[in-house]
């Protein structure tokens, strides 16, 4: 499993607008990321440390992709970036500005995409985030066993 912590590519914690949903075979249509709320003009962070290949524009919109540990790249969009091609960047950084266009009111597509080529996979980003404190366990309370 590759190591690298990953966060929320907003803050705060943002509300999620529609989750991940892939498709049942890799040329169907399907929703290869999650889209998180947020206002036009918010700060867009890069969710794990790694190094920027891509900031460009992909027709309509701005795209910045981040290359993290293991090979999982964090996709980011409508993004107007404020970083460039081979930058590092840290966890938490300012990788740009969000633009309107791809959720009415505003959102953040964030995709994670792991390996290249045809083993290529989506992730679902939200499941990388992991607990926001590690879990503790409680004593159960006294009274009658079950079985």
């Amino acid at each position: 499993m590759p190591t690298g912590r990953w966060s929320w590519p907003l803050a705060p914690e943002p509300r999620v607008v529609r989750g991940f949903d892939p498709p049942a075979r890799r040329w169907l249509a399907g929703h290869r990321g999650v889209d998180l709320a947020a206002t036009p003009g918010s700060a867009v962070v890069s969710p794990v440390d790694g190094e920027v290949v891509w900031a460009r524009r992909v027709v309509d919109r701005g795209v910045v992709v981040v290359l993290g540990p293991g090979g999982r790249r964090a996709t980011l969009e409508p993004v107007d970036a404020s970083v460039a091609v081979g930058d590092r960047v840290a966890r938490g950084q300012r990788l740009g500005t969000l633009a309107a266009g791809h959720c009415p009111g505003g959102c953040l597509h964030w995709g994670v995409r792991e390996g290249t080529g045809p083993r290529a996979a989506y992730l679902d980003p939200l499941a990388l985030l992991g607990p926001a404190a590690p879990p503790v366990l409680l004593p159960l309370p006294r009274g009658p066993r079950l079985s």
